[in-house]
């Protein structure tokens, strides 16, 4: 695993924003995050990028902790961040990555509009998280099979949000736009 303590630390700064209710502290520290997996492209760094933006989404709204199912997700995503941050002490990969998985299993065990809910927040945290990795540079092929998403997905979030890698200032020729058209559409 690549940046050990620099994901540990994320994870406890995670886990005393959390218990705070600190949204805004949370999306910086997946913003931290996003910043070192477009360095290094390392999976892990980039399952942590979408786990902290996710939460940091869940966190800010209020309307989820009404439904049912919501005291046992919360629960398991705050024990697995504990464990997360054992795991990391201990230099345990195996362990951290199974817990990574266990938060987003949570998802699985919950029903209704919660679920559905909460999967869209995962989902677009991922086009979210794929859209800044695009703009640090790297390919929007590899940036979207990184991340388990579209092309077509990271295409459409990243032209609505004005992310490119082409300057503004330069226009491309046909060519270039044909094989653009072709990697978004193969």
């Amino acid at each position: 695993m690549q940046e050990r303590d620099n994901i540990l630390k994320i994870f406890q700064e995670t886990k005393e924003a959390v218990l705070r209710g600190d949204a805004s502290k949370i999306k910086n520290l997946s913003n931290h995050t996003t910043n070192t997996a477009s360095l290094t492209q390392d999976p892990d760094n980039i399952a942590v990028a979408v786990i902290v933006y996710s939460l940091s989404k869940i966190i800010e709204r209020e309307d989820y902790k009404k439904f049912p199912g919501w005291s046992e997700f919360y629960n398991i995503y705050i024990g697995s961040i504990d464990k997360i941050i054992e795991a990391l002490k201990r230099k345990d990969d195996g362990a951290f990555r199974e817990n990574i998985k266990i938060i987003r299993g949570a998802i699985d065990k919950l029903s209704g509009k919660l679920k559905d809910h909460i999967q869209d927040v995962f989902r677009k945290a991922s086009i979210n998280k794929a859209s800044k990795i695009y703009g640090h540079g790297i390919s929007m092929e590899k940036t979207a099979k990184l991340l388990g998403i579209t092309l077509f997905e990271l295409a459409s979030y990243a032209g609505e949000k004005g992310v490119s890698d082409i300057p503004e200032s330069k226009t491309i020729n046909v060519q270039s736009r044909i094989k653009l058209a072709m990697e978004m559409f193969s």
